[in-house]
């Protein structure tokens, strides 16, 4: 980001775009979890050095680079998709940039990309597009319609990521678009955050979008909010902006702490990690019963409790129930019950009833339940089975 910056503003702007990028809530939050994110973020902020260098200088060395960083961040996450469709609008964007699209470099960094995401593409074409599916579902794709909800859900979610005062600037800077956009250098930026935060906020409209989708546009927008208001004279706007959102980021950290100072204890409204607790109590409720059973399989029909169980017992075999033949997660592909897994079979289930599993095995029979109670509004419930003689699905 510093680097970015730099190349585009000079030294001064990139060092604070760069702070204004470190302290921004949604690198506060996505600091928090191990997450594809962090490579997809690194990657699309190199690719776009590396590209504004090539665009400048037309170097052939630069392209191969632009096109390695960008099939390296396909491989993480198909997000990169967007960063190669706005760097084409960026080549779009000024004439002389145009002119390098008659040269063979910018095509042979394409053919590098691909090549580089090539096997990905290979290993879905032998398995049925498992990881496409798994993208067609979390955005909804068979179930179109009209969401005004969750488009005012990601616009809220935006202005908290990005920070209140920090917002303010990218809007400032966007309703005087006809300052900035003369700028090339504003316009190559433009590319990277325009286009792909319209298509997730139509995305949100007609189906569905996470907040997170749109964190690559942050880093062309930190960079837009902090140029503009240097070059308006008020840059000491920015500096307060990145303070608010240092304050807010260190809240966000904190707010476990901070509650109970407010007189308030948490609970499963106000504690914004539940989805992160009581996951270690579970795995000790199943312990015993894991024990008692050394030589069972543990196995699940929920992708998140089976990886906390594994994680925290890690028992001698697992498996996953796999009933469909559409795979969704990385247990199903690896790891699914088969009739050769072996006998017998531990299954834990949030589920109350799993009949649709019993009636799979020659015996069924229920070893307990399990509650844990991590806050008083919010509870993880679980039933434990030791299962005999699977017929198959």
């Amino acid at each position: 980001m510093r680097a970015l910056g730099s190349a585009l503003f000079g030294a001064r702007v990139g060092f604070w775009a760069g702070i204004a990028f470190l302290t921004l809530p949604i690198t506060s939050a996505l600091g928090l979890f191990a997450s594809t994110d962090a490579p997809l973020l690194f990657l699309w902020a190199l690719g776009m050095l590396l590209l504004w260098r090539a665009l400048e200088h037309g170097s052939p060395a630069r392209w191969l680079g632009v096109g390695i960083v960008a099939g390296v961040g396909l491989m993480a996450k198909y997000s990169m998709l967007a960063f190669v469709g706005s760097a084409f609008l960026a080549l779009l964007a000024e004439p002389r940039w145009r002119r390098q699209l008659a040269r063979p470099a910018p095509w042979v960094g394409l053919l590098v990309g691909v090549a580089i995401l090539a096997p990905n593409l290979v290993w879905n074409w032998q398995h049925g597009f498992p990881t496409f599916q798994h993208t067609a579902e979390i955005t909804r794709v068979g179930a179109r319609g009209w969401h005004p909800d969750e488009f005012v859900e990601l616009i809220g979610a935006q202005w908290l990521a990005f920070g209140p005062l920090l917002m303010v600037l990218l809007l400032w800077a966007l309703v005087r678009l006809r300052d900035v956009w003369p700028d090339p250098r504003f316009r190559f930026l433009l590319a990277f955050v325009v286009p792909l935060l319209a298509g997730v906020c139509v995305q949100a409209l007609t189906g569905r979008a996470n907040g997170n989708w749109t964190a690559p546009v942050f880093i062309g927008a930190s960079i837009v909010a902090t140029a503009f208001v240097a070059q308006r004279g008020r840059p000491r706007l920015a500096i307060v902006a990145i303070a608010l959102n240092a304050c807010l980021g260190i809240g966000l950290y904190h707010w476990p702490d901070i509650v109970p100072l407010a007189g308030r204890a948490l609970d499963g409204r106000s504690d914004p990690y539940k989805r992160a607790r009581g996951w270690g109590a579970m795995a000790e409720a199943v312990r015993p019963q894991l024990a008692a059973h050394p030589d069972a399989v543990l196995v699940g029909d929920e992708r998140e409790l089976l990886a906390q169980l594994i994680y925290g017992l890690r028992p001698a075999r697992h498996a996953r129930w796999q009933a469909s033949d559409r795979i969704i997660d990385h247990y199903g592909l690896t790891v699914p019950l088969t009739t050769a897994s072996g006998d017998p079979v531990l299954f834990v289930s949030s589920r109350r009833d799993i009949a649709d599993v019993t009636t799979r095995f020659a015996s069924a029979r229920k070893l307990c339940d399990v509650d844990v109670a991590v806050y008083q509004n919010f509870h993880r419930t679980a039933s434990i089975w030791l299962l005999h003689g699977f017929q198959g699905y």
